[in-house]
């Protein structure tokens, strides 16, 4: 992979629910080291296209080519070991992208230890390391997610997923559902860590502050369909679209 090739190659994926349109005739490319979000209201379609291009849900039609290669088209062993290894997810809910019961120690080291790694101390050092990184005290490494409060959850989950160095991350509303002071905190780590590892991202959000500071290219999708496709600044400084032109001021005058 070099950088003139794209990490990731979407040609015409769509997705249906019954008679009602998911996400349709869906085109674009990431590069490595490139930021993509995703925005729209609920139900737009944007979850539905993140959930068929981490493979959590089935694609109807279309190609997702990862390294020129169609995910669709390989077998679930090599999915599962794509996204233990190459690919991560960050969930809104904490909860669903961490094991609950285990220690947040045990949470970063489970992640090392399917890329690989089986020396204890080595794997409880480096979790140390990522605990200070998402700024959780090393003194918490033993401690139970259910322990911490929703920010550092979230800011566990997100150490859990990034300790392997994957090549891309998926992340779905990463500071939904905190508080304002928090999600500054939280995007402020996230924009950190994204630049400082390279990181190729999609994120998927309804907030354009969010988008703005994290995203270097924006799709906006209504009714299943992209609609507007651009670098962010471009896209919220200049909409094109009437129905962007309308998320953008409903925004501004909240």
């Amino acid at each position: 992979m070099t950088q003139d090739q794209p990490l990731l190659s979407i040609r015409d994926l769509a997705k249906m629910y019954g008679g009602r349109i998911g996400c349709t005739d869906v085109s674009f490319d990431l590069w490595p080291g490139e930021v993509l979000g995703i925005v729209g209201e609920s139900g737009s379609g944007k979850s539905t296209l993140l959930g068929c291009l981490s493979g959590q849900l089935a694609a109807d039609r279309g190609q997702i080519l990862y390294r020129g290669r169609d995910t669709r088209q390989m077998s679930e062993p090599e999915r599962r070991l794509l996204s233990r290894t190459e690919w991560a997810f960050v969930h809104q809910n904490p909860r669903d992208g961490l094991r609950m019961g285990v220690s947040a120690g045990g949470n970063v080291g489970e992640r090392l230890m399917a890329v690989g790694a089986r020396h204890y101390g080595d794997i409880r050092e480096t979790a140390t390391d990522w605990l200070g990184r998402v700024e959780i005290s090393a003194e918490r490494i033993d401690d139970r997610p259910r322990q911490f409060s929703g920010g550092m959850q979230q800011r566990l989950q997100i150490a859990r997923n990034l300790v392997t160095s994957p090549k891309l991350v998926f992340m779905d509303e990463p500071t939904g559902g905190l508080d304002v002071s928090v999600q500054a905190r939280l995007l402020d780590l996230l924009r950190g860590l994204v630049r400082d590892m390279g990181l190729s991202v999609i994120i998927v959000t309804h907030d354009l502050a969010v988008a703005r500071l994290l995203a270097d290219r924006l799709m906006v999708m209504k009714d299943g369909h992209v609609i507007e496709h651009g670098l962010t600044d471009q896209v919220l400084d200049d909409p094109q679209a009437a129905y962007t032109q309308l998320l953008v001021s409903s925004v501004l005058q909240v």
